[in-house]
């Protein structure tokens, strides 16, 4: 799975769906209007769990989440935020079942830790979507995510197209968690492989900016001949990046002597203004709103009993069936550059 997520229109996946169902015959499909039916009227509450609120990538989903709520038809509750610490998060899910929830919609800080949540969700009868995170262990009826492995390679070829040799760094995620894990070694895999010129070096910050800012500066007194930078998270490394270099005079903009290049992920506003002053060179597009917009869809269909099977959906993505057997909706994340960043369908530029 470390190729790119595919991307097809939604006449060709209707098509091939429907090819799929017919070769199938009783087994249900991947597209999301032609899954088997449910077994329940699908009414109730629905709990919303956020892992954190200090990005704004998540301040955005945030923003979503009541929207989508409305146009999908679901009674969610106001969030919760766990405020990213794992065990808080455990006891929100707890808190929100006492609610009497009749689903939720979660988005995991720790892939392993969750599976504690997950349990005590299905003792309940209770369905639950993952969004962001696909949980280690534990049922959920579906995981809304982007492909993370996409994410590293692609941050890869293109500092591999903008940088032939030398010294690059991964400011790297939380390695228990699969996002983490999941960009590290794509991009290592990708560079290994197609660009043996770039040497890497990596900053495991665990999502966290102040140690983000802190080893990155420690990283560049040692090696000040950094060529370019990978943030495996813009909404919490890229002010801190940004201000480390600005602090060592190494901020400099695209096409001047000296400048790094650096590819981020997400999507927010804040990167897209990077980029269109030549601070940064490019991002991920993490689909804040898609995440919001199909966590609502997949929890309702949930609560009605529906369920779904591997294959293209009508929404551009592709339903996958991870190792451990839970299905994911690999959501489309393009890559932002200078020519396309001023694009009026991303996310980033629809948010104020």
């Amino acid at each position: 799975m470390a190729g790119k997520t595919p991307r097809v229109s939604s006449r060709t996946a209707r098509a091939a769906a429907a090819a799929a169902c017919a070769a199938l015959a009783l087994a249900g499909c991947g597209s999301t209007r032609d899954a088997a039916g449910g077994k329940g009227g699908g009414e109730g509450k629905v709990g919303v769990v956020l892992p954190l609120l200090t990005s704004p990538f998540w301040q955005s989903y945030n923003d979503y989440v009541p929207k989508m709520a409305t146009s999908e038809g679901v009674d969610a509750l106001k969030a919760v935020n766990s405020n990213s610490d794992p065990s808080q998060q455990i006891t929100d899910i707890d808190n929100q079942l006492n609610q009497d929830v009749k689903g939720l919609v979660v988005a995991p800080l720790d892939s392993a830790a969750i599976a504690a949540g997950l349990d005590q969700a299905e003792r309940r009868g209770v369905p639950v979507v993952a969004v962001d995170v696909a949980p280690e262990k534990g049922r959920v009826a579906m995981v809304v995510r982007a492909d993370n492995k996409a994410y590293g390679q692609r941050a890869c070829e293109y500092l591999g197209k903008a940088v032939t040799s030398g010294k690059v760094v991964q400011v790297m995620g939380d390695l228990a968690a699969v996002n983490g894990r999941e960009r590290s070694e794509a991009f290592r895999t990708c560079v290994r492989r197609n660009h043996p010129g770039l040497k890497v070096l990596e900053i495991p910050a665990k999502w966290e900016s102040d140690a983000a800012a802190a080893k990155l500066d420690t990283l560049l007194n040692a090696n000040p001949d950094i060529k370019g930078i990978y943030l495996q998270a813009g909404g919490v490394y890229l002010a801190p990046t940004l201000r480390t270099l600005k602090s060592k005079g190494m901020l400099k903009k695209t096409g001047e002597e000296g400048h790094i290049t650096i590819v981020s992920n997400d999507g927010i506003p804040q990167e897209f203004d990077a980029i269109r002053k030549g601070r940064i060179d490019a991002t991920v597009s993490q689909p804040a709103d898609s995440y919001a917009k199909y966590a609502m869809y997949y929890i309702k269909a949930a609560m009605k009993g529906r369920t779904f099977e591997p294959g293209p959906t009508d929404h551009d993505s592709t339903i996958v069936r991870l190792p451990n057997g839970l299905l994911e909706d690999q959501l489309p994340a393009p890559l932002v550059t200078k020519a396309n960043v001023d694009d009026p369908k991303l996310w980033g530029n629809t948010v104020k």
